[in-house]
């Protein structure tokens, strides 16, 4: 059986892995995900990568259907992800229990880093919220497209970062504090879809359907995000 390649932002990468293992032994079915930074792996879309399935940021996978790379119909939310903070290991834990604290930790912190994906973007809107815009300018430190934040800690470069879950836990070097409280919080959902440019559409739509499934969002949730629940 042929296999079917995938395409996906490094956020959900190691729970791609596990999947790809589940649907392999569960299902007989050889699938294998390839990640790289949301930016670069929309770029390849765009210039004809020869893939099957797409799983990245919802706002980015539906920017490439509405150009014709992913095939509209195919378009399904997977997982919703939480941004936490983390700090370098054996730094003190800043406390994130309301917005103060998030301002007091924000302030406090000699440089923070943050992605190029959808956590970023959300990271520094945040700011702007806030009111922070300006005081924290020069401390804005943007890893490189797919880069984890964390290592701009464990380098000394930054004493706070903001990230996907999946991207900061494990990393050496680098402490997860939490998610951010209240209506401070970021969520980054991600969907996935058919490449317009596969050549077995419709066995990766199985492939998708799969990935929707409950077994694959217990899988998920122990990676660290959940299941999209109804919409609407």
């Amino acid at each position: 059986m042929d296999q079917i390649s995938g395409l996906s932002s490094m956020a959900t990468r190691p729970i791609l892995a596990d999947l790809s293992e589940h649907l392999r032994l569960a299902h007989g079915l050889p699938v294998r995900f390839e990640s790289a930074g949301g930016v670069e792996v929309a770029r390849r879309v765009r210039e004809g990568a020869a893939a099957d399935l797409l799983v990245l940021a919802e706002g980015a996978l539906a920017a490439l259907a509405r150009t014709g790379h992913v095939l509209g119909g195919t378009v399904r939310p997977l997982w919703v992800s939480q941004v936490v903070a983390a700090v370098p290991e054996g730094a003190p834990v800043p406390a994130l229990d309301s917005e103060s604290d998030l301002r007091a930790a924000l302030l406090s912190a000699r440089g923070i880093a943050y992605s190029t994906g959808p956590s970023g973007t959300a990271l520094v809107e945040l700011i702007g919220r806030l009111g922070l815009a300006d005081r924290l300018a020069d401390r804005l430190v943007q890893a490189p497209p797919g880069v984890p934040a964390g290592t701009l800690l464990a380098s000394g470069r930054a004493g706070l970062a903001f990230q996907q879950r999946s991207e900061l836990a494990g990393l050496p070097g680098v402490l997860v504090v939490g998610p951010l409280p209240g209506d401070a919080a970021i969520d980054s959902v991600f969907a996935g879809g058919v490449l317009a440019a596969s050549a077995r559409p419709g066995r990766a739509g199985e492939v998708l359907d799969l990935l929707g499934s409950g077994p694959a969002s217990e899988i998920a949730l122990a990676g660290g995000m959940r299941a999209v629940g109804p919409r609407g």
